[in-house]
């Protein structure tokens, strides 16, 4: 293990441990998102014999979709313990999937080794945003078409983070939010890529809201974290919370969670 700690920039080192934490449940979090990374995977339009990158992979749910075509695709992540997943759930692939540990502010990969870069609200949490932003485009070569595809910075995750903040010392600087306003996204990839912007909703549907807690409770990272770290007091208060936000999206079935997010589409120049 000591050599992740070359891999991954020391100040993830904490992160990899938090979104690790859900192991293979982290690919039910993919499950309920899905149509937002299908959405994704259809603009990246990955062809036969391209290369592919998908950054921060997770369980490699977009690098699957990736490679639907017959892409030679690559996954990196900061959780070795998401890596496993994604190995496990990807050995039908074929070709098959590459996954590396790697962090996307320092990319083990040459200069413009790939055709097309995916994220699917991945790189968006890493802290320095700029040297992510360079980083993908370095790997890519001219012509090669990037896609993001980031939470909105208000809205659903926005309130459901806000939630969460409530009872987390650390709020993160930039806000991985930020990536969902197309200016900021401007900002960071217009000087290497010509950018269009299309705007999502994800449809996510569960039964209750006791569902959702029990759901991403035991796959999604920094909620399972949280959890653990607080009392039983506060813990129970958290849980009231997010109970409460979650069933204002009741509908006669259970629950419709909607969550805005922006797709970004690049081609590197």
């Amino acid at each position: 293990m000591h050599s992740s700690h070359q891999t991954i920039c020391s100040h993830h080192q904490a992160a990899a441990a938090m979104w690790g934490s859900g192991g293979r449940h982290y690919d039910n979090v993919s499950f309920a998102i899905s149509d937002a990374l299908a959405h994704a995977a259809q603009r990246l339009d990955a062809q036969p014999g391209e290369h592919i990158l998908d950054v921060a992979t997770g369980t490699g749910w977009s690098a699957r979709n990736a490679a639907r075509a017959g892409a030679a695709v690559s996954g990196v992540d900061i959780s070795q313990e998401l890596l496993s997943a994604a190995r496990e759930l990807s050995g039908h692939i074929c070709p098959p999937i590459e996954y590396r540990l790697g962090d996307a502010e320092k990319l083990p990969f040459d200069n413009s080794t790939f055709d097309g870069v995916i994220s699917t609200f991945g790189v968006m949490f890493a802290q320095n945003q700029d040297k992510a932003a360079a980083e993908m485009a370095r790997v890519c070569r001219r012509g090669a078409r990037l896609v993001l595809s980031t939470w909105a910075p208000d809205g659903a995750v926005a309130t459901f983070f806000g939630i969460i903040a409530q009872y987390s010392d650390a709020a993160p600087a930039p806000s991985p939010l930020a990536w969902g306003d197309p200016k900021h996204v401007s900002r960071l990839l217009g000087q290497s890529f010509d950018l269009k912007f299309e705007q999502g909703i994800s449809d996510a549907y569960h039964g209750s809201a006791e569902n959702v807690w029990e759901w991403y409770t035991q796959g999604f990272g920094p909620l399972r974290q949280l959890v653990q770290n607080l009392g039983e007091q506060r813990a129970k208060q958290l849980k009231h919370d997010l109970d409460a936000y979650h069933q204002h999206y009741a509908v006669p079935a259970g629950l419709r969670i909607r969550r805005e997010y922006l797709l970004t589409i690049g081609q590197r120049r």
